[in-house]
């Protein structure tokens, strides 16, 4: 498409819409547009940018009443068929047919949204159909509500005799999340600050409610919900709103009438005086010193911008690093090990609320919390706060206005998200998008005396919606749950008719035969191989030496990293190497405290950190090379404070702040074992992998479970010998010196017109950077189990197996990668989540390394998953797949590599793949591999690479299963 006028505002929106509002945003560049249905009211805001990358979402209220997960179980069965595409799963297909950058659903406490994005014209007109008709057209067949959302089934399918089991992928999703005490104490959280109204609920729904949502208050709920009266439409790019509203016009919102009402979420009800309540969470073990403590207060509305500015200011200044006073309160604390997750502003609702708390303490010690607490805040409202630190919090906010993102969601996406709320709730969204005059306003504002502490008084210590909440362990909580959860089930078995039973029974094969139905894709549209860019993605650096520099436009910030080969390391120092890089950002630096650089980096910089990468040679996975990354950000007048503080981290460490070192490794313990059932299935894999190659085993070592559990245990041992740890700092000082005495290669990012001064500066650094140098071949033993598995406090089980496969140039490596699409697309996700009940499974090829992973997520199962891992393989060998199932998955890996990031995302991306000899040449020769892969090739790796001896497994699931699992041959870790 051509290149668009931003700053003009002259638009003319299609004849069903009129044109509200339209303003140019400077500090983004782009255009918002905001227009109304005429007929129905429906909202279309339209991100005018010069992107490829159009982004399409329409949001709904969802406002539900209970905590059945109405909300979230419609979103997954409004995806499974509509009027004009009835097939029975519409979206997963189209994930398969399409060269999307992003396609999803999600459930807020709020809102249900669908968003996709594409770069391709014929793609985005195909989703946009696709998505329009299942939101709004979509045939809720009761079969779909039964999968998606819960269903009773025999143990035995076919055997009425053999009890009851709930089923269901959204009721096995959420035991999932629902595993995480963190999740727990949200929740928890906003069901006493919101007594009330819709926060109070679970709105992805409590496991113990899910089985009491009925098919028929699902379709209620659907009919007064799902509407364009009800929603908001957003679309980022440079394809034209009149054109969109066109599509969504005579393909959805024509047919509507307007709805009477308007949902919306009411104030919550103040509280005169603060709640102290206690709640409890599943544990297993020892319960000392697993207490979480928590304070809440329930603020202003999200809409008011300068409230919400001021709210997120008062947060940053209170909690935003080590150096900000409730932070180091929390953090230097005796009363627990650590800051809760659950720290700062949460402004996704109406109304905000902000918290603060610590884990790893006792019961008893609430009182004494929140006295801490109190006091802090009274400090803070006696004192102030420094002028500096109220400058450095608005520069982060001014930084994280500038930056354009894009390397997890779409960018366009991101900035849609960023508004979404004022969307729901009733604010303006122009203003929510454009916050430069309310930044000015904000600015001025600090400078007025007292200002900081009449915010501490007006919005916490006189603020009485307040909930001190104590979250305790319980061991009995665990088994009392399965406990009722089971005598429920049996009482329904009990008032069972014969007929009832018959008709659970037919329940379970007529759902069967539904999920393993072929429908007919071509009912759906689709891209096809010859849509696909004939070639890779490219970006050439504007200048190679002494320093590598890239032009890109990164509105107004500047990137830089510093690369240093890694030397050998013995298998000590490679156990420290993954906490040296974490840590050393975080420490003190020459005559400054850890405190003082924190501060400093706040004023200056975006984030510093440290990283390790390693890449396997493009001909052999067993030979590694590695580079140690410092990487920095900022605006661009800040690029030489940028410069001085990586410099100062890196020649001027501090290692004899021992009380820092291990409050940060506990922090990060406490973080890395909260994250396992969020990430399981990734853990999973790499414990699966870790015998299968040199660089599968270092990621296994390095950052898996192995390693959460050797953390823990310094962690421990530091606690009961400190001179541990002061030896442990030694070894760790020693890996930093070792590191120091190579020579680092510099690549910046910016602009074009700001370059020369990055590199001027650049090179008046305290550090001599080097010509780019090759990095050192790694000498690895690989370590891991053939069969393991680890055991956690987790409701839901992780599965995965892995299998040797080649190297990037061999001619069989694009195949397996299209093989792995294949397997997950059409027989995996049948068997895993559809019938299996788990919330994910699939396969994926690591080319890099050499290994083809198999994997469930948020599992019921075990043993069958691993049986349907095997089971998928032989329906390969058969040949049972036709030559557009192959050209899906193609479609589908073609999509992944293509995926647009940030502009210096991008960059940083391509020169690490020219560093590592993933040149653009050896990308193109690869796409071309798997543009020309065809069934007889997968047929053939099918036979090649996956015998039964060559196989590893790993699962990650609760104690129970774990020494069942032992009994047949598994290796049993535990986590904690």
């Amino acid at each position: 498409m051509t290149q668009i006028d931003l700053r003009s505002t002259q638009v003319t929106p299609h004849s069903a819409f009129d044109l509200v509002d339209c303003r140019y945003v400077d500090s983004l560049n782009v255009r918002l547009e905001y227009y109304r249905h005429r007929k129905t009211g429906a909202e279309h805001y339209h991100l005018a940018a010069d992107s490829d990358e159009n982004v399409f979402m329409v949001s709904l209220r969802t406002m539900p009443q209970d905590s059945t997960g109405v909300a979230h179980i419609l979103e997954h069965t409004a995806l499974c068929g509509s009027e004009k595409y009835p097939v029975r799963d519409p979206f997963f297909m189209m994930t398969r047919r399409s060269l999307n950058t992003f396609m999803n659903a999600m459930t807020s406490s709020d809102w249900t949204a669908y968003p996709f994005a594409s770069e391709n014209t014929k793609d985005y007109e195909n989703l946009l159909s696709v998505y329009l008709d299942a939101v709004f057209f979509s045939r809720l067949d009761e079969l779909d509500f039964l999968q998606e959302g819960h269903r009773l089934e025999f143990n035995q399918a076919d055997d009425a005799s053999s009890g009851l089991t709930y089923k269901g992928v959204v009721f096995n999703e959420m035991k999932g999340a629902m595993s995480s005490p963190v999740s727990q104490l949200y929740q928890a959280f906003k069901s006493y600050l919101f007594p009330s109204n819709t926060y109070h609920y679970n709105s992805g729904g409590d496991p113990e409610h899910i089985p009491d949502l009925t098919y028929e208050q699902l379709k209620a709920f659907y009919k007064t919900h799902y509407h364009p009266s009800n929603a908001s439409f957003f679309t980022f790019g440079n394809r034209p709103a009149s054109d969109i509203q066109a599509r969504m016009e005579t393909q959805a919102l024509s047919t509507f009438d307007p709805l009477e009402h308007r949902l919306s979420v009411p104030r919550e009800k103040r509280f005169s005086r603060p709640l102290e309540v206690t709640e409890r969470y599943p544990s297993e073990g020892e319960t000392d010193g697993k207490t979480y403590h928590s304070i809440g207060w329930l603020l202003g509305e999200s809409t008011d911008l300068i409230g919400q500015l001021e709210a997120h200011l008062l947060s940053d200044l209170l909690l935003d690093n080590s150096a900000s006073p409730l932070r180091q309160a929390l953090e230097n604390s005796e009363l627990g090990t650590n800051p809760s997750p659950l720290c700062g502003l949460d402004d996704s609702n109406r109304e905000m609320l902000f918290m603060c708390g610590l884990e790893g303490s006792e019961p008893e010690q609430a009182e004494a919390f929140e006295k801490l607490v109190l006091d802090t805040l009274q400090s803070v409202a006696d004192q102030g706060v420094e002028e500096e630190h109220i400058d450095a919090m608005l520069h982060q906010l001014e930084l994280s206005q500038r930056e354009i993102t894009g390397d997890g969601y779409p960018y366009g996406l991101q900035l849609i998200f960023s508004v979404t709320g004022a969307a729901t709730h009733g604010g303006s969204v122009m203003d929510a998008l454009d916050i430069d005059g309310a930044l000015d306003i904000l600015r001025q504002r600090t400078r007025e005396p007292g200002y900081i502490q009449s915010l501490v008084k007006r919005l916490l210590l006189d603020n009485a919606h307040r909930v001190r909440l104590v979250m305790r362990p319980d061991n009995e909580m665990k088994s009392r749950q399965q406990a009722n959860e089971q005598a429920r089930l049996e009482a329904i078995e009990q008032t069972l008719s014969d007929d009832e039973k018959q008709r659970i029974l037919d329940q379970a094969a007529a759902l069967k035969e539904r999920q393993e139905q072929v429908d007919d894709g071509d009912l759906l549209p689709k891209v096809t191989l010859k849509d696909v860019k004939p070639d890779v993605k490219r970006h050439s650096p504007v200048k190679t030496s002494p320093v590598i520099a890239y032009s890109a436009g990164t509105n107004g910030l500047a990137y830089q990293q510093w690369y240093w080969p890694i030397p050998s390391l013995t298998d000590a120092e490679r156990e420290l190497f993954p906490l040296y890089t974490s840590l050393l950002s975080e420490l003190g630096a020459g005559e400054l405290s850890y405190l003082e650089t924190q501060q400093r980096q706040a004023a200056r910089t975006g984030n510093v950190n440290l990283y390790s990468i390693y890449k396997s040679s493009l001909t052999d996975t067993d030979q590694l090379t590695g580079y140690l990354v410092f990487t920095g950000k900022s605006l661009d007048r800040y690029f030489a404070d940028l410069t001085d503080i990586m410099a100062m981290h890196w020649l001027d460490a501090r290692f004899d702040e021992t009380a820092r070192v291990r409050d940060y490794m506990t922090l990060m313990s406490s973080r890395r074992l909260q994250g396992v059932t969020g990430s399981g299935h990734g853990l999973a894999m790499q414990a699966a992998s870790a015998r299968h190659s040199n660089g599968s085993s270092l990621i296994y070592h390095g950052t898996g479970l192995p390693a959460i559990v050797r953390l823990t245990n310094w962690v421990q041992q530091w606690k009961e010998d400190p001179t541990r740890l002061e030896q442990w700092l030694s070894a760790l000082q020693s890996l930093h010196q070792k590191m120091q005495q190579q020579s680092p290669h510099a690549l910046i990012i910016g602009e074009q017109d700001v370059l020369g001064d990055m590199e001027a500066r650049l090179q008046q650094s305290r550090l001599t950077f080097v010509e780019e140098q090759t990095a050192i071949d790694q000498t690895l033993s690989r370590l891991g189990d053939d069969r393991a598995v680890w055991s956690t406090d987790t409701n839901v089980n992780f599965c995965a197996a892995a299998y040797s496969t080649v190297p990037p140039t061999h001619a069989d490596s694009p195949k397996l990668t299209v093989l792995a699409g294949v397997l997950q697309n059409n027989v995996l996700h049948t068997k895993i989540r559809e019938q299996g009940g788990a919330y994910g499974g699939g396969a994926s090829h690591d080319n890099s390394n050499g290994v083809f992973r198999f994997y469930s997520y948020r599992d019921p199962r075990l043993q069958e998953t691993l049986a349907d891992f095997t089971a998928s393989l032989d329906w390969v060998r058969q040949g049972e797949f036709s030559d557009d199932q192959v050209e899906q998955a193609i479609l589908g890996v073609v999509s992944s590599l293509d995926k647009p990031g940030s502009p210096a995302g991008e960059v940083k991306g391509a020169y690490q793949n020219r560093l590592f000899g993933r040149t653009d040449e050896f990308r193109r020769q690869y796409r071309e591999g798997l543009l020309s892969v065809n069934k007889a090739d997968l047929i053939q790796v099918a036979n090649t690479y996956f015998a039964p001896d060559s196989r590893t497994e790993a699962i990650i699931t609760d104690s129970a299963n774990a020494e069942q699992l032992a009994g047949d041959g598994f290796t049993w870790h535990k986590l904690s």
